[in-house]
């Protein structure tokens, strides 16, 4: 589900204004980072709980703007990644490793699958994803026998009433995410452009677009009006704001921040060299991970 917010009617006679941002992948991703560490949960945790951020590119940007460090390369802060025009598996250990943290502190050399037993309701989990549709049902690709990261937090979390916070940009609208997840799955494919996987639906999760990003930290409605580029553009939304004019200029600033946001940096260390070299067979592509 969308993360819920709550923007007041306008008071009768309120001077209203809108204003059109247009945002790249890169900076939608910092957009959506600042937004999700300011979340009221995540901030509690931050003070009394544990957070556990999960493998992916938009929680490298969360990693930043929450510990105050630089992740580097981004794209290799994720295993599944889809660049270079397939879908692909970085092979390289990740830049960084400060992903549990427990009341502020950086817990060194943790390992998430044994700390995320030790969660409570209050404790939060972060992963991106891969889809999103328009009632807010999320979408993680996984390739991984056991449903990769996705397939280790969402048990817990779900069983446990602990918060699962997706921070997801709008260039990954899908039409349903119940249909991408039927007409998926490791098995699925006997030719694959890159490495097979399934669309895992997530329905219980917290999902930050830019919608609640802006709506969140500027107090405006946003609208999802456009997408896609050219000439870098590739992947950009465009986005109307509309509200108050004093809230207006904010949420403009706001955008106005991350722009030129540099493009996501890349690993150099790839699972499937590329989809020719094995004939674009499916499952000769998913034996590369072993």
């Amino acid at each position: 589900m969308f993360y819920p917010v709550q923007i007041p009617e306008p008071k009768p006679g309120e001077k209203q204004i809108s204003a059109l941002v247009v945002l790249n992948p890169s900076e939608s991703r910092r957009l959506l980072a600042k937004a999700t560490v300011a979340l009221p949960e995540v901030q509690n945790a931050m003070k009394n709980g544990m957070i556990i951020i999960g493998r992916g590119i938009t929680n490298a940007y969360v990693t930043e703007e929450l510990l105050k460090t630089t992740v580097e390369p981004k794209a290799g802060q994720t295993m599944g990644i889809i660049c270079r025009g397939f879908t692909n598996g970085h092979a390289g250990p990740p830049p960084c490793t400060w992903h549990v943290i427990r009341k502020g502190k950086v817990v060194e050399g943790a390992d998430s699958n044994v700390e995320i037993l030790k969660f409570g309701p209050e404790d939060v989990f972060i992963k991106g994803g891969n889809a999103i549709d328009h009632q807010g049902n999320a979408g993680i690709y996984a390739s991984d026998m056991k449903g990769g990261t996705i397939g280790m937090c969402w048990p817990i979390t779900t069983a446990r009433g602990a918060y699962l916070i997706q921070p997801i940009g709008l260039e990954k609208m899908v039409p349903s995410v119940h249909e991408a997840a039927q007409h998926s799955g490791i098995y699925h494919f006997k030719y694959s452009m890159g490495l097979p996987g399934k669309i895992v639906p997530v329905t219980t999760s917290k999902v930050v677009t830019e919608i609640q990003a802006f709506a969140l930290m500027a107090g405006v409605r946003a609208y999802h009006i456009g997408s896609g580029g050219v000439g870098g553009s590739e992947g950009a939304v465009v986005l109307t704001l509309e509200g108050e004019e004093a809230k207006v200029k904010k949420a403009f600033e706001l955008a106005k921040s991350v722009k030129g946001e540099p493009p996501v940096t890349m690993p150099d260390k790839y699972k499937v060299s590329s989809p020719a070299d094995y004939q674009y067979d499916a499952m000769a592509q998913h034996r590369t991970l072993g």
